[in-house]
């Protein structure tokens, strides 16, 4: 119902009415349109983290075709590759390569794919940390969070262990994923940040109860959800593995920050700063709460956006560091 509507909205451009649309307009009804596309907050995407399994992909072909086999050799034991995911990677129109970068790509968003469905590898917690941000006290700090249960940083170190152990590979295939989704999450500025203030003074969730507008007549979403849909909204094999080409071309493994080796609470300290100085713009930024949101100031989008970008792809290859590291080869 929502694609009809922005698809019926933005058609409406072809016919001599775009002299009279701004480019801001224009571009927040592209980004509804996105929007009405994916489903609840989760963290990035499942379109993105597809894109973030397919430049891990060919980072470790290029590094290591044999582990790369053995990467796949162990997805391969996964119970989904003979249920949720036999006609997908099935499909005749794929080369061999493609179905098996098509089975990182699952691997990576399957974490999203079983919330919610009673499903014992479900761990909500495991997603996120709560790194405490009180811009109106100054404080900021990666020493201290909020209390839940497992966290992302704990969780990683728990799925790493089990991909370095001698269990047996249908053990490993539910770690490697973790280990896919979770290395895109940790990126998700909002992944790693409590906002507390006077308006949410148990946080806000990582922008999950910080409700905002792209402008005042549309409709009002929360910031995570902003975040998470900002870089593509079609979870189609083709289109998130162009967005990995496209990633991969812009932010290359060489402009990764040294150490380069896996270092998960280093990569959530930057994803922290840049929910502070980024995402909720030192404090500065606006929410609403409830069904009211607070209209983005401009430029926000385009401010973001290439942040988004960098970080989606700095999850793909240091993702491939980690397999490097810890996959052994037989």
């Amino acid at each position: 119902m929502h694609f009809s509507f922005w698809y019926l909205y933005l058609g409406g451009w072809s016919d001599g009415t775009s002299d009279r649309c701004t480019s801001l307009l224009k571009r927040v009804c592209l980004w509804l349109l996105v929007f009405s596309m994916t489903g609840p907050a989760y963290g990035w995407n499942k379109p993105t983290h597809m894109a973030i399994g397919a430049i891990a992909y060919r980072d470790l072909q290029a590094k290591s075709p044999r582990k790369l086999a053995r990467v796949v050799e162990i997805l391969r034991q996964h119970p989904d590759v003979k249920t949720r995911w036999a006609t997908m990677l099935r499909d005749s129109s794929l080369t061999d390569d493609e179905k098996n970068r098509y089975l990182f790509m699952l691997a990576a968003r399957w974490p999203d794919d079983i919330r919610g469905q009673n499903n014992p590898n479900d761990h909500a917690s495991w997603h996120f940390i709560n790194y405490v941000y009180n811009p109106g006290l100054g404080i900021a700090r990666t020493d201290s969070t909020l209390a839940t249960s497992e966290n992302i940083l704990q969780a990683f170190e728990q799925n790493r262990k089990i991909l370095t152990s001698d269990a047996p590979d249908s053990t490993k295939a539910f770690a490697l994923c973790w280990l896919f989704h979770l290395a895109g999450d940790v990126h998700m500025p909002l992944h790693t940040a409590a906002l507390i203030s006077p308006q949410f003074p148990e946080g806000d969730k990582g922008g999950n109860l910080f409700k905002i507008k792209m402008a005042m007549s549309n409709p009002t979403l929360n910031l995570h959800s902003f975040w998470d849909g900002m870089l593509l909204g079609k979870d189609a094999f083709r289109a998130a593995d162009q967005l990995a080409i496209s990633l991969s071309q812009t932010h290359t493994r060489r402009e990764l920050p040294r150490p380069r080796k896996p270092a998960i609470t280093d990569w959530s300290k930057e994803s922290f700063a840049l929910a502070r100085t980024i995402a909720y713009q030192q404090g500065q930024l606006k929410g609403g709460t409830g069904n009211e949101g607070v209209v983005l100031p401009e430029g926000y989008v385009d401010t973001v956006k290439p942040i988004a970008e960098q970080q989606a792809a700095w999850a793909g290859h240091r993702l491939a560091v980690e397999l490097l590291t810890d996959v052994k080869k037989r």
